[in-house]
């Protein structure tokens, strides 16, 4: 397929060959900027026009979207603060491509993002090469003092891509699953034969007072901190995540039907959503099929059950006589784990089998697969207070009546998880590559 990006992802390698001979700190910065921006593209490499300007529902955005808002990023906060007489080619960008920042300006309607067919997919990736551009001129003249100004915003525009990297992914997952001709993202061979998931114990872990959240070192999102001593109590992790022919057990013995195991808001989801199984599930011939982003086939029962809500993650866990995490023990547990595991980059795009997945000492996929929800409400640290402007909105703003995930995902970059990451979603949503650990009191 010809894809409306493929001009830009050579522009951009062209240039990112010639930087990463480079030695000084901004072209440095530069080659790390360029690899991001580059992958974004690569990601849209297969798509077709069409394929970025569809919303399937109000949580998922058009791929044209993210390719624009992510450009609006670094022009909002980068060039228009440190270019001097900076001129926007197209102000009404501003508007369009906003996402939640009020302190940058008003936005356009999350939910109609959809209904935009101007600028065409053409004009983002020029706006987007555009900005490219500009940022290479600022970064390649700029002295050590710019430099120290512009570095931690370029970072964190860094990683705000790569949480938009993820979101396409998912997006446009949702996007192709209501499509009855079922359209192939990526190909990807699968097993024949699928490995047994290794047996899944549990690992207890002593009482202690540790240490929480982000040592300062290098870069983390502001939720991450203050860090902070705790006291964790004893408890039990599973050393795996749950499969879906675990999940499935659930299922075929009326996990969906049973009010006793479930929250009462989430037993009100379940009704009328009418669950009967994670999403993208669909039964055919009293066989169930899933849908993947290389396209429909057969549930793989040794896979870690994904696209799972909150409300699904703890009815499992009270229905297999245990719990979810608290985020506090996750990290403890994951302390001495090494950041390995099915990350983005290795694009399979779906979660694998914990037998022939990276093994994490005697815990099994802690990073990547799946986001693991924990019971834990998102809500801010002891000592925290967001920081003043736009960029204190990132995410200190949404610290209400949503759920702690840990670990990352298939979706998710190696080069963007850490121990101390607190994802966080509202305990309905299941779009994402969201799994189950199971967690347990001491007996």
């Amino acid at each position: 397929m010809i894809s409306a990006a493929a001009p830009v992802i050579d522009k951009v390698s062209a240039r990112r060959s010639r930087l990463d001979a480079s030695s000084t700190r901004a072209e440095r910065l530069l080659a790390r900027f360029h690899q991001i921006r580059n992958f974004t593209n690569a990601l849209c490499a297969n798509l077709e026009p069409e394929d970025f300007v569809v919303q399937s529902m109000p949580d998922v955005s058009p791929t044209k979207w993210h390719v624009a808002h992510t450009t609006w990023f670094f022009e909002t906060f980068i060039l228009k603060k440190f270019v001097s007489g900076y001129h926007a080619d197209v102000p009404e960008y501003a508007y369009l491509f906003n996402s939640y920042y009020n302190a940058a300006g008003d936005m356009h309607r999350r939910d109609l993002r959809g209904l935009i067919s101007r600028p065409t997919v053409r004009e983002a990736q020029r706006y987007r090469s555009s900005i490219d551009a500009h940022m290479d001129n600022l970064l390649s003249d700029a002295d050590e003092n710019l430099i120290d100004e512009i570095e931690p915003i370029l970072i964190l525009g860094i990683h705000h891509e790569q949480q938009h990297q993820e979101l396409l992914i998912t997006d446009i997952k949702h996007v192709f699953a209501q499509n009855p001709l079922y359209p192939v993202f990526r190909e990807h061979k699968t097993n024949i034969a699928p490995p047994k998931p290794a047996l899944m114990r549990f690992f207890d872990f002593d009482e202690a007072i540790v240490q929480i959240g982000h040592d300062g070192h290098e870069f983390a999102y502001d939720n991450e901190g203050p860090r902070h001593r705790a006291l964790v109590s004893a408890f039990s992790l599973a050393s795996r995540p749950v499969t879906n022919g675990e999940y499935l057990q659930f299922i075929e013995d009326g996990g969906y039907a049973r009010a006793e195991l479930w929250l009462s808001l989430g037993w009100m989801t379940v009704n009328e959503q009418q669950w009967q199984a994670p999403l993208y599930w669909v039964k055919r011939d009293d066989a169930w099929w899933n849908f993947t982003l290389s396209g429909f086939r057969p549930v793989d029962e040794s896979e870690p059950v994904t696209h799972v809500s909150y409300f699904e993650a703890d009815a499992y866990a009270n229905w297999a006589g245990a719990r979810l995490p608290i985020e506090f023990e996750w990290e403890r547990a994951a302390s001495d784990c090494p950041i390995e595991g099915n990350f983005v980059e290795n694009e399979a795009f779906h979660p694998q089998s914990a037998a022939t997945s990276v093994q994490a000492r005697d815990l099994h996929q802690m990073f990547g697969d799946v986001w693991e929800w924990t019971r834990s409400a998102y809500s801010p640290y002891p000592g925290y207070r967001a920081a003043p402007g736009a960029l204190g909105e990132y995410n200190g703003k949404f610290m209400c009546n949503q759920y702690v995930l840990r670990g990352g995902s298939c979706a998710t970059s190696r080069t963007h998880i850490r121990r101390t990451y607190r994802n966080f979603f509202q305990p309905e949503k299941r779009w994402q590559f969201t799994g189950i650990r199971l967690a347990r009191d001491p007996q």
